[in-house]
């Protein structure tokens, strides 16, 4: 979806321009999360969010409806997911970050969808063996992150299709190609399997309730690009008698360049959760900054943390200490602290968040079956 003025596009594929977030609650048709309903959250789940509290999850659908229900004892699953197309990079890891916290403060389950075979339907470079050894790898990102077994279930969707394929069915039964073009911009090359593959990504919203045969909220949290999806996913979920999912929607961590999001198809723009100290810190210090010319410029007018990189991976995970994060905000604009200075107080956070999450990467890599969904089949009422 661009602007009027094509400044910005946002895709389920692609991102890049200068994000406008007010304007995309509007093109979207979500709602923005206020302060009165980030008090409700708080209060159901007996804590604060530094994401909620610094507005990195900063609109929704029906999340409102979803607390009502769960006040009412209806307990709703987490619905999220990962396009295995590449290494993961810090970006992915924000949503699962608070992905965890939900699970633990609503004790429920997680369904994390592993969309292999979206990824090899429209990217033509992957190959099926690709695809599959992201699979893997992907999924040993996430886990190391501390998911437990028992409430959290990974779903491949190429191993796993006779799980997903009876729903999917009636899925695919509803939504026209029409729609389909209309929602994701569809064009007479794209291969059938795109054409087919949105019927599969709305699977997973209904799945805790087809297992159990009790109708069960769904909760989706994403980043703001992946909603078209869920959008297809509400409109046919009353006519497969489902409730409709409720999403929560995040901003993107920006790349280290200029403009738009990170990007696992731009090495350079990210940082991978599997770089060495060394490719890491060159990535943070050759970072785009909202500096000035010279140093001299600077010290004296001050820098721009509202278009700095670095500030903004400070404000998502490296700082999570907001009297810190308010001191560093008024040295930069002050210019009482330079660029330089700035990166390098970054870098041994970054190195330090590599370290252990890579150390956890090896405590779990070979634990990936134990959280398989094929364990599934044995709930599954007929």
């Amino acid at each position: 979806m661009a602007d009027k003025n094509d400044e910005m596009i946002v895709t389920p594929w692609e991102v890049r321009g200068k994000i406008d977030y007010d304007r995309l609650i509007e093109l979207f048709g979500t709602q923005r999360i206020d302060q009165k309903l980030k008090e409700r959250i708080y209060r159901v789940a007996g804590e604060k969010h530094m994401y909620l509290e610094r507005d990195l999850f900063f609109s929704h659908r029906d999340l409102d409806w979803l607390l009502d229900e769960y006040e009412k004892g209806d307990k709703f699953v987490i619905y999220t997911g990962r396009g295995p197309s590449g290494p993961v990079h810090i970006g992915h890891i924000v949503p699962w970050i608070f992905t965890k916290w939900l699970q633990k403060r609503f004790k429920t389950r997680l369904y994390f969808q592993l969309t292999n075979d979206e990824k090899f339907w429209f990217n033509e470079e992957l190959t099926i063996e690709d695809v599959h050894r992201f699979t893997r790898e992907n999924a040993i990102d996430l886990l190391a992150l501390g998911f437990e077994p028992e409430n959290t279930f990974l779903v491949d969707d190429i191993k796993d299709i006779s799980l997903l394929y009876e729903i999917a069915v009636r899925v695919a039964k509803k939504v026209t190609f029409s729609t389909a073009k209309a929602v994701f911009g569809f064009e007479n090359s794209m291969n059938i399997g795109g054409i087919w593959y949105p019927a599969m990504q709305a699977v997973l919203a209904f799945l805790h309730s087809e297992i159990t045969g009790t109708n069960t909220p769904c909760l989706i949290p994403c980043a703001i690009d992946q909603d078209p999806h869920w959008r297809v996913t509400r409109d046919v979920a009353d006519k497969l008698g489902y409730y409709k999912p409720a999403s929560i929607q995040n901003r993107f961590v920006p790349g280290l360049a200029e403009g738009g999001k990170m990007s696992a198809s731009d090495p350079m723009s990210a940082i991978f959760m599997t770089d060495k100290p060394k490719l890491a810190k060159k990535k943070v210090m050759n970072a785009f900054t909202g500096g000035r010319s010279t140093a001299e410029e600077q010290r004296r007018l001050g820098a721009n943390p509202d278009i700095c990189s670095v500030f903004k991976y400070y404000n998502f995970i490296f700082v999570p200490d907001n009297k810190e994060l308010a001191d560093i905000e008024r040295k930069c604009r002050s210019g009482e602290m330079l660029c330089g200075e700035c990166k390098q107080i970054l870098v041994p956070r970054v190195l330090d968040f590599l370290e252990r999450h890579q150390s956890a990467r090896e405590e779990v890599k070979d634990r990936v079956d134990e959280f398989s969904a094929s364990r599934l089949m044995d709930e599954i009422k007929r």
